[in-house]
């Protein structure tokens, strides 16, 4: 466990370990849970498909493609545990690759138009 108080800056870093200078990371999606065995209800994104979602959050430079940096402020889930618990999912691509989910960036699902 980490601790922060609410409202703090909490900071994160996801390295891939790898010898291959040509593999980036991109950082997709990232919710918190007040559970660890449930991230599908109950859930609050932080970023999205590529979209950042909490008004908090920010990434930071990183010299290197494999480190992606970033921040948001730590909050509580109301009338639950005073624990969070945090899902990331980062994809890996190569670095030239322009057509990859990582230089797609983001991802805004166009809403269905309803008929009539």
């Amino acid at each position: 466990p980490y601790h922060v108080g609410i409202n703090q800056n909490l900071f994160l870093e996801a390295s891939l370990h790898s010898s291959d200078p040509l593999l980036e990371l991109f950082l997709d999606t990232c919710v918190a849970s007040p559970t660890h065995h449930n991230f599908t209800t109950r859930t609050y994104p932080i970023i999205k498909n590529g979209c950042v979602k909490d008004p908090t959050y920010a990434a930071y430079y990183s010299p290197q493609r494999n480190i992606v940096r970033f921040k948001f402020n730590a909050f509580q889930f109301i009338r639950s545990n005073p624990e969070v618990y945090l899902q990331c999912e980062l994809v890996v691509c190569r670095v030239y690759d322009y057509s990859s989910r990582c230089h797609q960036g983001c991802l805004q699902r166009s809403k269905r138009e309803a008929s009539s």
